[in-house]
């Protein structure tokens, strides 16, 4: 499977490049995946040829602006498997997608003494608004534990999950640890004790198969650019019973469907939330974007990231000095692998690993309470995705032996 996708690397331009004399390797997929031509291609043809505002006007440009806008929302529910697409809400990405959830459905449900219940591996922007409604509604944020592993602790989200518990909200896959949570089982147990389950699907949704019907998620968020879409568009999917309930949280134009001197009424699904003038060529890359992805089969890429993953765990488990986080069992985890290399500060891995043509993250990944968790600063992290090659494994692994032996030996 992985030899199929060697030759995908050419369909994305920037991949072709030299950075510090070496062959670039672009192992930063979890912050944020390359554009492949075909989506760089629709957003120029679309400010080419049919650049207008959307919903509003009757002129040639306009209606083929909408045409296309709203023929996006179907691609995306139909590879989400939305029920229809009053359910697909088009956003900036998934930190907006959750902040509408916690800023209205939470307003909605949660009271005082009410609890929310998230796990030590959220990003930033599952955990944030999730702490500014607790404390604004007095009720209670709950971490779940974590496995020595790192895997979720089932056991203490059961216990911790109880008719008090009003909100669940979980990443499906976790952008440090790489681990893959049964969103599907925690959503029955959610649903039994009459709980809402939001699910953070940013680094779920580019790498596996992902139905939202299937695994109940009442709502479920994700970002564009992190699955060879542009930037400044995501997605927030939403039961349509539970959007019903809720109110916009922003207001202007094209949400409304009247407004009067002293008071104004919305529009219908999606389109009551969706305020002002939305990214327009974002939605129309995003869906070219998925159906590079339909092409390719998602089922394919979690192999292709399963293959790569399993190639190279052996060869890093043979350095002397490497802590690897995250589970042990490949099975569970996805191409995401954060690493520490013994006395070498994160920040510093990076940077030579950089000189060496091989691009990977380094910090607190946006999830400051996991590393204090961990009891560790920061970490470096490598990010795996459809593009990346056996080759790029084996580059990676030489840069990380390069950066130990300067830094521990290349000193002395």
């Amino acid at each position: 499977m992985t030899d199929s996708f060697d030759r995908l690397k050419q369909d994305f331009p920037i991949l072709n490049q030299v950075i510090n004399d070496e062959p670039l390797v672009y192992l930063d997929n979890a912050a944020t995946t390359q554009k492949p031509q075909t989506v760089l291609d629709a957003v120029e043809t679309y400010y080419h040829t049919s650049n207008a505002n959307v919903h509003r006007g009757v002129h040639t440009l306009a209606e083929r602006a909408t045409s296309q806008y709203e023929g996006s929302r179907e691609v995306i529910r139909n590879f989400i498997n939305a029920a229809e697409t009053a359910e697909v809400l088009l956003t900036r990405g998934t930190t907006t997608s959750l902040n509408w959830v916690a800023r209205s459905f939470g307003e909605v449900v949660v009271e005082a003494g009410d609890e929310i219940l998230i796990s030590y591996m959220e990003h930033h922007s599952n955990i944030v608004p999730w702490q500014q409604l607790a404390k604004k509604k007095q009720a209670k944020l709950v971490y779940v534990e974590l496995t020595e592993d790192g895997q979720l602790d089932l056991d203490d989200f059961q216990n911790k999950l109880t008719d008090k518990t009003k909100i669940v909200s979980l990443t499906h896959v976790s952008n440090v640890l790489g681990v893959v949570n049964p969103i599907q089982q925690i959503a029955d147990w959610v649903h039994e004790k009459n709980g809402y389950l939001v699910v953070d699907g940013a680094q779920a949704v580019p790498h596996m198969p992902v139905d939202v019907q299937a695994l109940q998620a009442d709502f479920y968020a994700f970002s564009g650019h992190k699955m060879l879409g542009p930037t400044g568009i995501g997605v927030l999917y939403g039961k349509r019973a539970l959007l019903e309930q809720m109110e916009p949280v922003e207001f202007g134009g094209e949400m409304i469907d009247f407004v009067e001197e002293q008071d104004s009424t919305w529009k219908e699904l999606p389109w009551k939330f969706e305020a002002g003038t939305p990214n327009i060529a974002g939605a129309i890359g995003l869906a070219v974007a998925v159906q590079y992805l339909e092409r390719i089969g998602m089922e394919n890429i979690a192999q292709h990231e399963r293959e790569l993953i399993e190639y190279v765990m052996p060869k890093l488990k043979q350095i002397k000095g490497l802590t690897i986080f995250g589970p042990e069992d490949l099975r569970f985890r996805t191409g995401v692998i954060s690493f520490n290399i013994d006395g070498v500060h994160p920040h510093d891995v990076a940077t030579a690993m950089d000189m060496e043509g091989v691009a990977v993250r380094a910090g607190h990944h946006c999830a400051q309470p996991l590393m204090t968790y961990l009891n560790q600063p920061a970490t470096a992290r490598a990010s795996f995705y459809i593009y990346n090659t056996k080759a790029d494994a084996d580059k990676f692994v030489e840069a990380i032996l390069a950066t130990k032996e300067f830094f521990l030996n290349g000193l002395n």
